[in-house]
């Protein structure tokens, strides 16, 4: 089937964005994009001497509209009237080159024939994109939570040379068994409606009963155990915990292409730097250069504390830097008033370090 369209996946819902075509990619499992095109949003202006420069990276479902609306702005510590601050929405957003858009030269690969992409090639593409198109060898930062994370480590591994400081927020180097688990379970829930029909559904809302499912599983591991005991979700103005989910959760979810998330979710499961110094993550994160903070998130499920600390100590002079919030993963959302204080107090002291 060609590709089929989503007004979700657009500006209307994400804010601004461009869309550059970085070419053919030859991807890791063997596949290949025809015409990669990346969504980039920037914020700020680079500088005469290109040292300035930030990547963000993004997380599974979300776009550069999350960080536009939380992270970015005068007073945070991502200032775009000091940094350039770059964020290239992942391979299978939605808005960069993904299963449900690919057309034209990439028509081939469209819907349930869209080949698997591993982190390592969005990290590829970007900094295809970083140099080729905008000039920028080496970054003062990068940062990302969650998948973001997963990309931010390949970064720090892979081109320990281009990265002066990184942030992996709520995520790991090396995905969990628990994780690739968990992740084949949301998997399950989108493949197993009916309406999937193999990928080849003509819309999303073909397969709204899965992405419901999706959405609920989210809701008790994106959530932490203390949201619902303390039952924070009536301070977002929701009167039942089920309100909640059918009023946040499930319409979230329920917009999105579910191709587009399987894909990101298969890249989610086989997220592992230790792949490039044979199943060695401590050779791999030996690499390291960059000034690290670790930054997980005290109430996280999916990547807690243990598991982030453990991967800290491998990076030489990594410092680990818990963000605390009673959401869980889930407060990577910035849905809490604390949350972000806490993130730009850790990402303004890393910006301050000497590099």
């Amino acid at each position: 089937m060609s590709a089929i369209d989503n007004p979700y996946y657009s500006p209307e819902f994400h804010g601004d964005y461009e869309l550059v075509d970085i070419g053919r990619l030859e991807l890791e499992e063997g596949g290949v994009i025809p015409a990669c095109h990346l969504a980039v949003a920037t914020f700020g202006t680079l500088s005469e001497a290109r040292d300035n420069a930030i990547l963000v990276t993004t997380w599974y479902s979300g776009t550069h509209q999350i960080w536009r609306d939380a992270y970015i702005g005068p007073g945070h510590a991502l200032d775009p009237e000091r940094y350039f601050i770059v964020v290239v929405d992942q391979i299978g957003s939605g808005l960069s080159t993904s299963p449900h858009n690919a057309a034209g030269p990439n028509a081939g690969i469209a819907m349930s024939a869209f080949p698997h992409v591993r982190i390592g090639d969005d990290v590829v593409a970007q900094e295809r994109l970083l140099r080729e198109h905008l000039g920028i060898e080496t970054l003062e930062l990068v940062v990302g939570g969650s998948m973001g994370a997963q990309q931010t480590y390949e970064w720090m591994v892979r081109f320990p040379d281009r990265v002066k400081r990184a942030a992996p927020i709520a995520g790991t180097a090396r995905n969990t068994p628990h994780d690739f688990l968990f992740t084949r379970t949301l998997v399950e829930a989108i493949t197993s409606d009916p309406g999937f029909a193999g990928g080849e559904y003509a819309s999303n809302a073909d397969v709204v009963a899965g992405l419901e499912r999706h959405a609920r599983i989210w809701g008790v591991m994106g959530f932490s155990t203390e949201f619902w005991k303390q039952e924070v979700w009536r301070a977002l103005e929701f009167e039942t915990a089920e309100a909640f989910l059918e009023g946040f959760l499930q319409p979230y979810f329920t917009a999105m292409d579910p191709n587009d998330l399987l894909c990101m979710a298969w890249k989610w499961q086989h997220g592992d730097v230790s792949r490039h110094t044979g199943g060695d993550l401590a050779a791999a994160l030996g690499r390291v250069t960059a000034t690290t903070f670790v930054m997980p998130i005290d109430e996280d499920m999916f990547f807690p504390v243990r598991d982030c600390a453990a991967e800290q100590q491998l990076v030489p002079g990594g410092e680990l830097r818990v963000v605390q919030d009673v959401l869980g993963h889930l407060g990577l959302f910035s849905v809490n008033p604390e949350f972000m204080p806490q993130v730009d107090r850790h990402l303004r002291e890393l910006l301050g370090t000497k590099a």
